[in-house]
């Protein structure tokens, strides 16, 4: 069977095939460091990670480009209000690239517990500055951009199929510009920023032809994707609130100045819910990884991520986490029989599990069945196992390849050691949470006692061995420095 993937802009499955026979371009919208990741970028990332695994079990080379976005996200994710991390920084009373580069470490942090492997290549907005600025040069020449008072917009009448991805009309999108504050300066109200000129007191900046100013944030994604994998790219990935204006903004620019079609195909994760309600930071109800993973097992919230398809909704509750760490444990447990199991006469079979899941994996990476097909072999490899004849020693070297094939190569989910995580890692990582909670405790004592020499003694000493604390207004966050 072909791979096929549902593509967000034709809104139906397509059979994948990459535009250059055996390599796969693939750009993935990464975080804006301004925090600790939380459960939605673990939904995203996580899911992002299994079409990787599986494009690259199928025999692909896989460029993986994933960005980091430190510059021109504003917070009301278009042309208006402060940078999120420069109001960050004013939080903490920091440097703003102290903010990204302490944040953007987090990210990396928490990813890396739930087995999420790393892009081939990770760039930031900040440092391709000049490709942005070749970017909008090339449009305004085009006729596709205009500068106005030392910022530069997208003229959206320049582009008449803006909006094919959200499926959002020229009109609509104008009168969506309407209702929102917008300056007086653009020549119509849903062009967007492709540049902004910096007042004096704006932090971050740099010089270009038009002002001293910074780049709009849908720019940094077509710059990047562009100087790393091609003007026509096979695969995009992000959330689905991101198709507007954000995906539709990255099409507009990057179709315009090459003419040719930018993404193949667009693929977009959905929310994540907390007990039935949007999770949010505006509605308080946002979780921190490095939070939740004191807790639970960071490859239970792997798998129970997984048990979802990555377009549908993803609801995170204290029970659906504990079903989820009751059922990998239910599977490490099978694979432990495996291992240990005395060779027998009995034959089993496992190609017909392994017939299932890469039929599920190849229908738009639906991980819930492909789960269910694990579960299915569990349960037949237990059955085999309590027969009197056991299995025979080919049979269990088949049925154990399956399980590390399937469950560690591209469902990320059972790792060496035989159990969930591994466990003398887990317990280990619960004594430094408990050790860090101590000093932590101790800090904010002296601290609020104002002996700010024990207190800036404690932060740099676990410095010295790799642990850094930050200090916000919520308390202090810790993490490990890879």
């Amino acid at each position: 069977m072909s791979l096929f993937i549902y593509n967000s802009l034709g809104r139906t499955k397509e059979k994948f095939e990459p535009l250059h026979p055996g390599i796969v371009t693939m750009y993935v919208c990464g975080p804006t460091v301004y925090g600790h990741a939380h459960l939605g970028h673990a939904k995203s990332y996580v899911s992002f990670d299994v079409v990787v695994r599986w494009l690259r079990h199928s025999g692909y080379r896989v460029k993986y480009v994933q960005n980091i976005t430190d510059v021109g996200h504003l917070t009301d994710d278009a042309d208006e209000g402060e940078d999120k991390i420069i109001k960050q920084s004013r939080l903490e009373q920091t440097d703003p690239m102290e903010i990204s580069q302490f944040y953007t470490r987090s990210f990396y942090h928490d990813m890396d517990r739930m087995a999420i492997l790393r892009p081939n290549i990770a760039p930031a907005a900040t440092a391709h500055i000049p490709e942005q600025i070749a970017l909008v040069e090339k449009l305004i020449q085009s006729g596709h951009a205009y500068e106005v008072n030392g910022s530069v917009y997208f003229s959206l009448e320049s582009f008449p199929a803006y909006g094919k991805l959200s499926g959002r009309t020229d009109q609509e999108a104008l009168q969506s510009g309407i209702r929102v504050e917008t300056r007086s300066e653009k020549r119509h109200p849903s062009d967007f920023a492709l540049w902004k000129k910096a007042d004096e007191q704006h932090l971050m900046k740099w010089n270009a032809p038009w002002s001293i100013g910074y780049p709009g944030w849908h720019l940094e994604c077509s710059a990047m994707s562009m100087k790393y994998l091609g003007e026509t790219i096979d695969i995009h990935g992000g959330g689905m609130e991101n198709k507007f204006p954000h995906h539709d903004c990255e099409i507009a620019q990057s179709e315009s100045v090459t003419g040719k079609p930018y993404v193949r195909f667009w693929m977009h994760n959905n929310m994540v819910t907390i007990n039935g309600i949007k999770m949010g930071k505006s509605l308080k109800n946002s979780v921190n990884l490095n939070e939740i993973f004191k807790n639970i097992d960071p490859l239970v919230i792997r798998f129970f991520i997984l048990q979802s398809h990555y377009r549908s909704q993803l609801d995170y509750s204290e029970t659906a986490i504990k079903a989820s760490a009751t059922g990998l444990e239910k599977l490490y447990e099978s694979q432990r029989r495996l291992r240990e199991q005395n060779p027998g006469s009995g034959v089993f079979e496992s190609a017909s599990f392994q017939q299932r899941f890469t039929d599920a994996m190849n229908d738009d990476f639906n991980t819930p069945i492909a789960i269910a097909v694990l579960f299915d072999f569990s349960k037949s490899v237990n059955t085999a196992l309590d027969r009197i004849e056991g299995i025979s020693e080919a049979s269990r070297q088949k049925a154990e390849a399956f399980f590390d094939q399937a469950g560690r190569e591209i469902l990320g989910i059972m790792l060496d050691g035989g159990q969930a995580g591994d466990r003398g890692e887990e317990l280990n990582g619960k004594r430094l949470d408990g050790v860090m909670d101590v000093l932590l405790d101790l800090r904010a004592a002296a601290r609020k006692n104002k002996d700010f020499s024990l207190s800036d003694k404690i932060r740099d000493q676990l410095l010295e061995i790799g642990i850094e604390i930050k200090d916000t207004k919520e308390g202090a966050s810790w993490i490990v420095k890879s």
